[in-house]
């Protein structure tokens, strides 16, 4: 009898879970552009809800429940949870203009150049830098169509302060194109999205850890960001964020 008590209470609760459902969206104002926030969501099965700042909204209920939106003491009509055909994506607009700080933006394109564009057109720019080499001695067609030794070449050899400024530029450029590189892979969009850092930490953050030009070369797409996770990890340990926030009061 007690076996069959069992039976029938988890074949019961199994019912009610798999009756139950999780439907979530956002709400948007009558342009379906702007989000509304505090928006309350109520279920005929008595589970009620808000949308946060974004308008977004997750809300449990059962199979044939109906789900009303009040904003303001106005309710929309109710929606049948049977009729809807993607619980996860569930958005409505009301029938009112809001101004908020948060709005979908229409399709926008943004044409950006490339480290690789940006160091090719660097080298186009300073290519007599970039290909210089010491001056030696060489060889060149003279008038009559004899072979001697190059004029300027020679004369370049002995313009010791002109060679040794051109080469320290050429170095100077170079390391440069590495340091922006570093900068290309090495950057707050990407580490903030993989550390969740932001503010005074993920500037800390970056100076303490950016890597070496040879490293970043060397590393592929999966080797680079587990630096960057590991690093974040012992960043972390050595920061914690409640420590972070005093000196911020400090």
């Amino acid at each position: 009898m007690r076996t069959a008590l069992l039976l029938s209470f988890f074949l019961f609760y199994s019912i009610v879970l798999h009756a139950q459902l999780t439907i979530s969206g956002t709400v948007l104002d009558k342009s379906k552009i702007n989000r509304v926030e505090n928006v309350q969501v109520r279920s005929s099965g008595g589970m009620f809800t808000s949308t946060d700042t974004m308008g977004r909204y997750a809300i449990q209920v059962k199979q044939g429940d109906t789900l009303t939106f009040v904003y303001k003491n106005k309710a929309t009509q109710p929606f049948a949870v049977n009729n809807i055909s993607n619980p996860n994506q569930f958005d409505i607009s009301l029938h009112l203009n809001i101004e908020s700080k948060y709005s979908v933006l229409k399709e926008v394109v943004v044409y950006s150049k490339t480290f690789k564009q940006d160091s090719i057109e660097n080298r186009q720019n300073y290519a007599n830098i970039f290909s210089y080499s010491k001056p030696g001695i060489s060889t060149s067609v003279v008038p009559g169509g004899g072979v001697g030794a190059d004029v300027n070449e020679l004369i370049n050899i002995f313009r010791f302060r002109r060679n040794k400024r051109l080469k320290a530029f050429q170095q100077r450029l170079e390391i440069q194109e590495q340091e922006k590189y570093v900068d290309y892979r090495f950057n707050k969009i990407t580490i903030g999205r993989m550390t969740g850092l932001s503010g005074e930490r993920i500037d800390s953050f970056i100076v303490w850890y950016r890597p070496s030009y040879e490293f970043t070369q060397m590393s592929s797409e999966i080797v680079f960001n587990q630096y960057i996770l590991n690093a974040s990890y012992q960043f972390r340990k050595i920061m914690p964020i409640g420590e972070a926030k005093k000196e911020e009061h400090y």
